[in-house]
């Protein structure tokens, strides 16, 4: 993603706008700024700012981090007693977290630091809501190489850094052993998605007469991150939804994929989609596996604990055309807003940066199971308490960066979802709907992306 935008940039990005109603029309809320320029100090000029007294951070606490993230702005503040921060909470997700931020950008009062998604930071960007962030890192000693190149590199084009990661997650394989073991099959993550289709009509069969019980495997619910989980199933099959900027999700392979996951819905029976949160569906006892994010990990095994079930976790399975590098990252990062003064974005470096470092990651890691994202982070306390959290930090090895369809196309992600739905709950034929997401997809790439592109 990273290298293919520095070869692509984005003519005057600083300056640069997505209208609120092209936006609007690909839904979710706009982030245009009105062409707000980002302020561009040197480390020189920055070195002669003094941080303001109080700044604010908006969050939507992911993996129910808000008791964590107070505990970390409480240990920023007696690290740092001029800065006071104020922990505002945006919304229960990403996305309610960008309305708001779009909203203050209206008036004259902004949020300083921002939880961004994987799907936000960009367009944030684009408009320049928020900072470029190179210059105020070394203002504040730090720097890029601080945390995992695989995740730093998410957030860099136009030779420039836009945000530093956060709350970084990937997607797992969670699975109920006990189930598997009355199924007598391997109480382990199957390594394909074939390999768990023959498997799942016997887990299905072994626990049908549990009450409440339901699926041997459980789609994560469609309107939060379907584009995103689908991709691993995409990726197994050869197929994507799309290739850099090329859309590729009415191809032969992308709809043999779809068409397999219908199928193991519809024609199978054996899988379903859950209607809320697929893994409060698992720690239920209702299905024998799902896919959810890392950060589900710790409350997951803990909920598992109390009700003296056993829940295992494992790599995202892999398909017939590829059984590796199928594993989306994914999460959040901090960014910067731009309508801010130079004051108060010296004093957000200052606590971005101490949100996280080697100490604060791993206190959030081990209170979610996000990833760990800073270099030196020591996750060796973490691994003896829970060892299933070797697996998180292993995948990452494997992971492959989210199609571009998905994170860069403004409101792409609730096109994806849009077309999973007629798929998976409305039963609609796989190679139309594929293929007129394809054009969906592309007329806004023609008219808010390619624009800005250089040749």
């Amino acid at each position: 993603m990273s290298k293919s935008l520095s070869r692509k940039h984005f003519l005057g990005l600083a300056g640069a706008s997505i209208t609120a109603v092209a936006i609007a029309a690909c839904g979710g809320p706009s982030t245009d700024t009105g062409g707000t320029a980002a302020k561009t100090l040197s480390p020189e000029d920055w070195s002669k700012i003094k941080p303001a007294p109080s700044i604010s951070f908006m969050s939507s606490h992911p993996g129910k981090s808000r008791e964590t993230e107070q505990k970390l702005i409480e240990a920023f503040q007696a690290a740092n007693p001029d800065i006071k921060v104020n922990l505002i909470t945006g919304g229960s997700n990403y996305e309610e977290v960008a309305q708001k931020f779009q909203t203050s950008q209206a008036g004259s009062e902004v949020p300083d630091v921002v939880v961004a998604s994987d799907v936000w930071w960009f367009r944030y960007a684009v408009s320049g809501a928020i900072l470029p962030i190179d210059d105020l890192l070394k203002a504040v000693k730090a720097s890029s190489s601080d945390y995992k190149s695989g995740l730093i590199a998410d957030y860099k084009h136009s030779d420039q850094l836009w945000a530093v990661p956060y709350a970084r997650s990937t997607p797992l394989f969670y699975f109920n052993k006990d189930h598997f073991k009355a199924a007598g099959v391997p109480e382990q993550a199957p390594k394909t998605w074939e390999e768990f289709a023959e498997w799942a009509p016997r887990i299905k069969s072994a626990n049908a007469s549990a009450a409440g019980y339901q699926n041997a495997y459980q789609y994560p619910a469609i309107a939060g991150y379907a584009g995103w989980t689908l991709q691993n199933v995409l990726w197994g099959q050869g197929g994507a939804w799309s290739k850099e900027w090329e859309i590729t999700a009415n191809s032969t392979e992308s709809v043999a994929a779809m068409q397999w996951v219908q199928d193991s819905i519809v024609k199978n029976g054996w899988a379903g989609v859950s209607s809320k949160n697929a893994i409060t569906d698992l720690q239920a006892g209702a299905i024998s596996a799902t896919i959810s994010s890392s950060a589900d990990l710790a409350a997951t095994l803990k909920a598992a604990k109390e009700a003296n079930m056993r829940i295992g976790v494992g790599f995202l399975p892999g398909g017939s055309a590829a059984a590796s590098q199928v594993c989306p990252t994914g999460g959040s990062g901090l960014v910067i807003a731009s309508k801010t003064s130079p004051e108060r974005q010296l004093a957000a470096a200052k606590f971005i940066t101490f949100m996280t470092n080697a100490q604060s990651t791993s206190t959030l890691s081990a209170a979610t199971g996000y990833l760990p994202v800073a270099e030196a982070a020591d996750i060796s306390a973490i691994v003896a308490q829970t060892p299933e959290f070797q697996t998180v930090v292993d995948q990452l090895k494997v992971t492959r960066t989210q199609d571009f369809a998905r994170t860069f196309l403004p409101g792409g992600d609730q096109e994806l979802a849009k077309a999973a739905t007629r798929i998976m709950n409305e039963k609609a034929d796989v190679q139309a709907t594929l293929t007129e997401l394809k054009g969906t997809l592309e007329g806004i790439y023609n008219k808010d992306v390619k624009p800005k592109l250089k040749a």
